[in-house]
């Protein structure tokens, strides 16, 4: 049904999401989270995962899907640099990959896009999850 009159629309604030985290899943803060099938996880070395952003607290859900939640932050974040197939100044701007929750790729073989690369701060990449 189409409004009629103002409407009160909360804003969100798209910085910071709310997931439910996966069965059996411990999150630490700091660390690339991802979504699978719906649910956060740690971010890893496998295809078909969506990067979230950077996990804003530990949680460690020892129960079913979804019994705990995790506050996420999107934005741009240091990473550490895959030391066998790293991130170059060459792939300013391009994706970067997912290798595990700390860690981000240029192989996309086997790998879900961890974000943007926005730079290089010394071995460390600057991504951008969004």
């Amino acid at each position: 049904m189409a409004l009629t009159k103002a409407r009160n629309t909360i804003e969100q604030g798209a910085d910071v999401i709310v997931l439910k985290v996966k069965a059996g899943t411990k999150i630490y803060e700091g660390s690339i989270v991802a979504v699978d099938g719906g649910y956060a996880v740690p971010g890893k070395k496998a295809t078909g995962l969506i990067a979230a952003g950077r996990a804003e607290e530990l949680v460690d859900n020892t129960g079913a899907n979804g019994a705990k939640s995790i506050r996420i932050k999107r934005g741009a974040f240091l990473f550490e640099n895959d030391t066998t197939n790293p991130v170059t100044d060459t792939h300013t701007l391009g994706t970067c990959y997912i290798l595990d929750d700390e860690t981000v790729t240029s192989l996309a073989t086997g790998a879900s896009a961890a974000g943007k690369i926005l730079g290089l701060d010394g071995d460390q990449v600057i991504v951008e999850i969004r």
